[in-house]
């Protein structure tokens, strides 16, 4: 069986890493590996931690491109790789423009798609953007529908997609954390070094959504503001998005503080390294709705809709909003509280075991 897998951006790699070293390991697989480099430098950190070398690399990232122009570079480059290797499925994982765009290329090649991490839905088509969008318009075009949980399952069921093509398999996030955590982990960042994080309560905080640029995301920065100064023992760990709309927002609100540390991204495997050691997380984030509670940490989610609310429902994750108020309330209770900590650092992680990867070539190859 040739199985080629296509993706584009750092998340899409870091849970496609899984499926591509089991496709290898398999005498019976010819794996073929395409990136469009929809991001280009976080994309390569981990190509290189995961030690994979693709087939073919589009290459087409270009700064301050728009979605158009991602859509019509992956199609065009993707339509000509698909032609040449005639693949018998192309695998794309989440919600990217890339993986609409491939598995768009792949129908109008009659080539069968899998969806890895399908049937995930916020119910809101513009949050998150385009993502939401671009789950369902690649449902549509999908052979073999890989759901991560019983609740992905059940969404594509009420949108009529058949029971014989869904596949409940855990999500690769968890399998790709078994490849970085280390409990005697030492970082390149110094300052992350030199803090305690016995002593001191350290908040892991991301933030990059485009539907909270502008006035939620200030109202999330100052709740975090606020509650750093109320609380001595706590500090904050930023790493800060490319995106130069963030950068103003956070020098706006967060410069000052010497509790608040701001710093550039980091790459997978020190960033999941940092998520094992603080306290909380607060995110924008879909993947750290996954990958904190699997590590017992608290999510809190600064968002409207989540399209992952197991993690609500489970108690690993907290749906607050983009308001001050909710958000600086619910941190002070998690701070204050500890039984009430306790409860969401012991709370079942829905995601998985660590075994999805193998799933879903196994289910390929039957």
């Amino acid at each position: 069986m040739k199985v080629m897998t296509v993706f584009g951006t750092r998340p899409e790699g870091i849970k496609m890493a899984p499926i591509v070293k089991e496709l290898e390991s398999r005498e019976n697989v010819e794996s073929i590996v395409c990136i469009t480099a929809q991001h280009r430098e976080m994309l390569d950190q981990v190509l290189n931690l995961f030690k994979i070398e693709p087939d073919y690399d589009l290459n087409i990232f270009k700064p301050g491109q728009s979605l158009t122009e991602i859509t019509n570079r992956a199609l065009k480059g993707l339509e000509e790789i698909i032609i040449k290797e005639k693949p018998d499925v192309l695998l794309v994982q989440g919600d990217t423009t890339t993986v609409f765009a491939g598995a768009l290329a792949a129908f109008y090649q009659r080539v069968k798609v899998g969806h890895v991490e399908a049937g995930l839905r916020s119910g809101n088509i513009y949050s998150p953007y385009p993502e939401e969008a671009n789950r369902k318009l690649t449902g549509i075009i999908t052979e073999y529908h890989f759901a991560p949980t019983e609740r992905n399952v059940e969404n594509l069921l009420k949108e009529g997609y058949s029971e014989e093509k869904i596949y409940i398999t855990g999500n690769t996030v968890i399998d790709a954390l078994k490849y970085t955590i280390q409990d005697d982990y030492v970082f390149e960042n110094d300052l992350l070094n030199k803090l305690d994080f016995e002593k001191n309560r350290i908040i892991l905080l991301t933030s990059h959504r485009r539907e909270n640029i502008g006035k939620p995301m200030e109202n999330i920065f100052t709740a975090i503001k606020d509650i750093v100064q109320k609380y001595e023992d706590v500090q904050v760990v930023f790493p800060i998005h490319l995106n130069p709309k963030v950068r103003e927002i956070a020098e706006k609100v967060l410069d000052g503080n010497n509790r608040i540390h701001i710093i550039e991204p980091l790459e997978y495997e020190p960033f999941t390294n940092l998520m094992n050691k603080v306290h909380l997380v607060v995110t924008d984030s879909g993947g750290l709705q996954e990958e904190a509670p699997t590590l017992g940490k608290p999510v809190l989610v600064v968002r409207e809709e989540t399209e992952r609310p197991e993690g609500i429902e489970s108690g690993t994750a907290k749906l607050m909003g983009t308001s001050y108020e909710k958000l600086y309330s619910e941190l002070e209770k998690l701070l204050s509280d500890k039984e009430e900590y306790n409860l969401m650092t012991k709370a079942v992680n829905p995601y998985g075991d660590g075994f999805a990867a193998k799933r879903i070539v196994d289910i390929l190859l039957k």
